[in-house]
C-alpha cells in the first residue's frame, strides 16, 4: 500500500481539483520522473491500495464540498495560512475574507483533526519583524480557534530558485540554527525567541506545535519534530498500522514517511515568493495550458516515447 502526497510540487486542492477526483473515478494517476521524464509511474489510487492521502494547500476552494468523494481514504490537509501580504504571496486571494473562511469550511467539512495549519516559512525583514509575526500568528489562530488542533512552523531555507526573491525582499538569513544548550546570538537568536513566543500562544489556544525539517533543538520551548506525511496521524485517523519507512529522498532533518507525489512541479500560480518548487511564472502559465483534466498525466499527456510502469 501507498501514502499518496497530494502534493508538495504544487496547490493541487486549489487549482487541480477536477482532475484530481477525476484520477479518484478512474483508479490511478500518473507521474513523469523529474529526473528522467520518458520514465513515467502509474500509481494505483484504489482505495484498497492507499494507505492514505496527504494533501498540500494555501486554498482549498478546488475540493471544498466535495469531500464526501473521499469517503473510502484516510487523509488529512495541510493548510498553509501566514501574515505575508502581496510582496511575499502575490496572487493569493485576501485572507480574511477568502482563506480564514475556507480553513473554517474545510474543518467544519473534513473535522479539526484532519486539518493542520502551517505557519510557515517564517521569514524575517524589516517589515515581518517578530512582533509583525508574533501578532498575526495570533490573530489566525483566534480566528480559526476549534478548526484544528496542530500548527506547524519552519524558517525559510535559502534554495536556488527563490535565493533571489528572499534576497530582493532583504530576508535575514540564517547562517547556523540556534541549539538548546548554547548561546543564542544573531539571527538564530531572534528565531529560537519568536519560536518560545509564538509556542506560548499556541498553547494556550490548545494546539500542538511542531516544526517541519527543522535540525534546531526547540523542545525546551514546548516544539517538537514534526512530519508533513505522519504516519503515526494516518494509522490514528484509520484505526489501522501502516508499513512506512522514512523518506530518504527528503533532507536528513525531515521526519516524513515514505510517499508517492503525484503533482507536477512549476505548474502553481500562486507564485509565493520563498517557493522551491517553480521557476518564473511565465513557465508556470504555460505549463498550465497543457494541463488536461482528462490526462493521467496532472502535466500534459502521454506521449508514444514514454516507458509506463506501475510503481509497486
Amino acid at each position: 500500500m501507498t501514502i499518496v502526497s497530494a502534493s508538495r510540487r504544487t496547490d493541487i486542492p486549489n487549482y487541480f481539483g477536477d482532475w484530481f477526483f477525476n484520477r479518484l473515478d478512474a483508479g490511478f494517476a500518473c507521474v513523469r520522473n523529474p529526473v528522467n521524464p520518458r520514465q513515467v509511474s502509474r500509481v494505483s489510487l484504489a482505495p484498497e491500495d492507499v494507505s492514505g492521502i496527504v494533501f498540500w494547500t494555501k486554498n482549498p476552494a478546488g475540493m471544498l464540498g466535495r469531500l464526501g468523494r473521499l469517503a473510502d481514504f484516510i487523509y488529512y490537509f495541510q493548510f498553509t495560512l501566514t501574515g505575508y501580504g502581496r510582496d511575499v504571496e502575490p496572487y493569493l486571494p485576501d485572507k480574511k475574507e477568502t482563506l480564514v473562511p475556507a480553513f473554517r469550511k474545510l474543518a467544519q467539512e473534513a473535522g479539526a483533526d484532519r486539518v493542520i495549519w502551517r505557519y510557515d516559512p517564517i521569514l524575517v525583514n524589516d517589515r515581518y519583524t517578530p512582533e509583525y509575526h508574533r501578532k498575526a500568528f495570533c490573530e489566525i489562530a483566534d480566528r480559526t480557534l476549534g478548526c484544528t488542533k496542530k500548527v506547524i512552523i519552519s524558517f525559510v531555507d535559502w534554495y536556488g530558485r527563490n535565493k533571489k526573491a528572499l534576497a530582493d525582499l532583504g530576508a535575514a538569513r540564517e547562517e547556523e540554527p540556534a541549539q538548546t544548550g548554547q548561546e543564542k546570538t544573531g539571527l538564530a537568536g531572534v528565531l529560537y525567541d519568536l519560536a518560545g513566543e509564538l509556542a506560548f500562544e499556541a498553547k494556550k489556544r490548545g494546539l500542538v506545535m511542531e516544526t517541519c525539517a527543522e535540525e534546531a533543538d526547540l523542545g525546551a520551548l514546548g516544539i517538537g519534530h514534526g512530519c508533513c506525511v505522519d504516519k503515526g496521524l494516518l494509522e490514528r485517523l484509520g484505526g489501522r498500522p501502516i508499513a512506512a519507512g522514512k523518506d530518504r529522498s527528503q533532507r536528513l532533518s525531515c521526519g516524513c514517511a515514505q510517499s508517492v507525489d503525484i503533482g507536477a512541479y512549476h505548474t502553481c500560480p500562486t507564485a509565493c515568493r520563498y517557493c522551491y518548487a517553480v521557476g518564473s511564472r511565465e513557465r508556470v502559465l504555460a505549463n498550465l495550458r497543457s494541463c488536461d483534466k482528462e490526462s493521467p498525466l496532472l502535466l500534459g499527456r502521454l506521449g508514444a516515447g514514454d516507458m509506463v510502469r506501475d510503481r509497486e
